[in-house]
């Protein structure tokens, strides 16, 4: 996957951007619109599949990694290893992620985590 590729600012990729935050305002917060951040985390707790509950420093900082594997794992960066016994799922590095700046990183992660809400069904982008 080539990075500079990658436009956020394209009117698709823009509009299935805002229906993704548009949903994180809906269900999970009180109107605000969450950061990359928040929308990793919430993935990363569906992604561990635990339900709702408490999560120690550690966990949340696990949870983000998990999100990140995971929405990551389609572009070929990651697999799936398994689930270790407490149930949370292990990922395999298989490509080291290039170089990037800043804001290339958060176009990546944006594509990134418009495409697992794509794979997963999570929300109808042509309505």
């Amino acid at each position: 996957m080539d990075i500079k590729t990658i436009d956020i600012n394209q009117s698709t990729t823009r509009d299935k951007w805002k229906k993704i935050e548009q949903f994180f305002e809906t269900n999970f917060t009180d109107g605000e619109t969450p950061d990359l951040d928040t929308i990793l985390f919430l993935i990363g707790v569906q992604e561990l599949g635990q339900g709702k509950r408490k999560f120690k420093k550690d966990e949340k900082l696990n949870l983000l990694h998990i999100a990140v594997c995971r929405v990551l794992e389609p572009f070929g960066f990651y697999r799936f290893d398994g689930l270790d016994p407490e149930g949370w799922p292990h990922f395999e590095l298989l490509d080291e992620l290039p170089p990037l700046k800043t804001n290339e990183q958060t176009l990546l992660m944006k594509h990134a985590v418009i495409q697992y809400f794509e794979d997963q069904n999570i929300i109808n982008f042509e309505s």
